[in-house]
């Protein structure tokens, strides 16, 4: 995921945390707690955040350090000895430690529907998200430059440039970057349609029990919908009432307390 991947160049914080302990437990997810008035700065931490707490699984939350793990991102897992990287593959590596799956009482088409709504909202809702936060100047200095902090002041300045410009570089690649901010604007208000006829009147997308794809496309909505950024995305999330609610009832069940070990990352 490129925002999270870019968070290697200096961790808001990263000195303080590095000199600290914190409770070991055989279970531990690495990432950021609260921060821009989400849970996490990270939609895809969020994410398995939720999907640990649905499966049941006893964890301890840490500090990410980007530059210890191979692919350079978070969420990761230590599970006693053993690293899991990436939040597909830690859901992966505990239904099969558990036995058991977040697609459990989905139907064949809801478990369809399900992986289909996770992939638009990681892959073009967050998208979409991080060109946001990560290229606009306004949202960027407010936001994601708190994470060069610790970089020493004579280097910064070139690391950001060459951060922002590689990121420019792959949405443009890719297709996203080629598209006006209205018109990527119109192409989300789709994916935020589609989220609101699925959820209905029900309390989670699939019925009265959250399941597999709530995780993601909460984290996702959560991370859009914030008002701490200066976004057309804020307005297209809170623009749907049953959204809304829904954002809500997800943190109140599993983002009620901060269990992280930083209180606040800004």
């Amino acid at each position: 995921h490129a925002a999270d991947t870019m968070l290697s160049a200096g961790l808001i914080y990263q000195a303080f945390i590095r000199s600290k302990t914190w409770r070991q437990t055989m279970i531990t997810l690495f990432g950021w707690g609260p921060m821009f008035d989400c849970p996490s700065p990270s939609p895809y931490v969020m994410k398995s955040d939720i999907q640990l707490q649905m499966l049941g699984v006893d964890f301890d939350r840490a500090i990410a350090d980007l530059d210890a793990v191979p692919k350079h991102k978070a969420p990761y897992v230590m599970d006693g000895d053993l690293l899991v990287e990436d939040s597909n593959f830690i859901r992966a590596h505990f239904e099969r430690k558990l036995g058991k799956s977040l697609n459990d009482g989905l139907s064949d088409d809801h478990r369809a529907a399900s992986w289909a709504f996770e992939r638009m909202a990681e892959d073009h809702i967050n998208s979409v998200l991080a060109m946001e936060r990560w290229l606009k100047d306004e949202n960027f200095f407010e936001g994601p430059m708190l994470f060069f902090n610790d970089v020493p002041p004579l280097a910064r300045d070139a690391i950001v440039k060459e951060i922002r410009d590689g990121m420019a570089q792959t949405f443009y690649a890719r297709g996203l970057g080629r598209h006006s901010e209205d018109e990527r604007m119109q192409l989300v208000a789709l994916d935020l349609e589609a989220i609101a006829i699925q959820l209905g009147s029900k309390p989670y997308l699939f019925g009265d029990a959250p399941s597999v794809a709530d995780a993601s496309v909460s984290a996702a909505l959560i991370s859009a919908g914030t008002e701490y950024f200066d976004t057309p995305l804020t307005g297209l999330v809170r623009g749907h009432g049953n959204l809304v609610d829904y954002m809500d009832r997800i943190q109140d069940r599993y983002f009620a307390k901060n269990l992280w070990p930083v209180a606040e990352l800004v």
